[in-house]
């Protein structure tokens, strides 16, 4: 009896494979949602409404620090990487990814100096509690430091998302272990950011770890002396670095921006109630930032060992099914937002329904554009993304001064879906304009290679 042998990863279809790692990004975020509901309920019921808004900014500052001063560099690693992996040109992709860690380094100190003008200059304009200052200080430091997006974007690049399910599973379950232990001893506000800090860490050691067990032959220290040497094997890699750096600074700007404009412009309190809804309406899609993992590797190969068509209809197959998302994930939150608030943080909690309602409003935006920005950067038309942040960046902040002094906290909620809108609209032009330009140019390619062809027949 013969044995079936294993289907390669060549046997699937583009759109199979995509699927394939989405599978195990949902299956591993799954898990972590679960335990995030959990945490998050006893993080809101047991410091309350007000020092959960303290809780609220430290974290939202320390997130805006991490997608600024990490520079995105596994999309530099996925985007230049797959070529290598793909050739199996091992030194290159191990040059690649030291280059990469190098920058995160850098990126940390660069962090670690903002976050001391953040929190000692301006302190005082986020409404944080003076006697926080150090701690929330220290926190963004270790968060910073924590960094995980180079070898992130190994692990991408290797098509080992099984991997990185794993490996990403230790912060919700570390979490979730961490806010039972504090709150059945000693419940503070202290005591809950040393222990996110202490769990970052931890899986940015981990990542490390398999990085290297993944691909040891590229992993090594040897290459780091030569990281340099990654300038040479990927042409133009500083300026698509630089591109996605200024793309990663306004998507931080947009995701985390109006949550700090509320603890400025409203109050704690009503940070505390945006950052719950914030957190739900993330949750709830979360599906846009796993299919946006799941497709920017695949598109990234798939632009480099596939035709055309396929490589179309991988890009078409995308938007349908993250459009479908999108719509299922809005009528799930018109129905049940109310409720799923108040479960998760009490009744003081339940009034934030309609911010809830306008971030997911905002987020299926993102949901339903997923495979526009990974189609752009693969095709060398990275500035195209940023051109579609800063739109929609600049309509966020027009959302907010007009949306703001009327609605509050729900206005700046507005203001952000207007943002996704247009984000959503621009980003969606331009690709489609970029594909009608592949499209003539591969037809003109063909018809040339075919005229060539012919006069070498004809000749006698």
């Amino acid at each position: 009896m013969k044995r079936k042998r294993p289907v390669a990863l060549e046997d699937r279809s583009l759109l199979g494979r995509m699927l394939a790692n989405l599978g195990w990004l949902i299956g591993g975020k799954g898990f972590g949602a679960i335990c995030s509901l959990v945490y998050l309920a006893i993080l809101t019921r047991t410091l309350g409404l007000k020092d959960f808004g303290h809780f609220s900014l430290i974290f939202g500052t320390s997130q805006a620090l991490i997608a600024v001063a990490g520079f995105q560099t596994w999309r530099v690693v996925v985007r230049f990487g797959a070529e290598h992996v793909h050739h199996k040109n091992w030194d290159a992709f191990g040059r690649l990814g030291m280059l990469a860690g190098v920058l995160d380094v850098c990126g940390a100190l660069v962090g670690c100096a903002i976050a001391y003008l953040a929190f000692y200059q301006f302190a005082d304009a986020l409404g944080l509690n003076p006697e926080l200052v150090d701690l929330a200080f220290w926190f963004n430091v270790a968060s910073l430091w924590a960094l995980v997006s180079a070898p992130t974007g190994i692990v991408r690049a290797l098509d080992r998302f099984d991997v990185a399910v794993y490996v990403e599973a230790v912060v919700p379950l570390g979490r979730l272990v961490a806010a039972v232990a504090i709150w059945l001893t000693e419940p503070t506000l202290a005591r809950f950011l040393i222990a996110w800090a202490a769990i970052d860490i931890l899986e940015a050691l981990i990542y490390w770890i398999m990085a290297r067990r993944l691909c040891p032959q590229s992993i090594r220290l040897s290459h780091l002396k030569d990281f340099t040497g990654a300038l040479n094997d990927n042409p133009g890699v500083i300026r698509f670095f630089i591109i996605t750096f200024c793309s990663a600074t306004l998507e931080a700007t947009y995701r985390n921006g109006p949550l700090l404009a509320v603890g400025y412009l409203v109050g704690t309190r009503a940070a505390g109630l945006y950052r719950l809804a914030q957190q739900l309406a993330q949750g709830l899609a979360k599906l846009s930032t796993l299919l946006a993992r799941a497709a920017y590797a695949e598109i990234a190969r798939a632009r480099v060992a596939s035709a055309l068509d396929e490589f179309r209809k991988l890009i078409r197959q995308t938007s349908i099914l993250a459009g479908a998302g999108s719509a299922i994930v809005v009528l799930l939150v018109l129905v049940a937002g109310g409720l799923l608030l108040e479960l998760l943080g009490g009744e003081q909690f339940a009034a934030g329904k309609p911010i809830l309602i306008a971030l997911v409003v905002g987020a299926s935006f993102e949901l339903a554009s997923v495979a526009f920005e990974p189609m752009l950067d693969s095709t060398g038309r990275a500035k195209l993304s940023l051109t579609s942040r800063f739109l929609a960046v600049a309509a966020t902040a027009v959302g907010i001064l007009a949306f703001a002094p009327s609605g509050g906290a729900q206005g700046i909620a507005w203001g952000v879906a207007l943002g996704g809108a247009v984000h959503y609209i621009a980003m969606g032009a331009m690709a489609w304009i970029v594909l009608r330009i592949l499209v003539r140019n591969d037809r003109q390619e063909k018809a040339a290679s075919a005229q060539a062809d012919n006069g070498t027949k004809l000749e006698p």
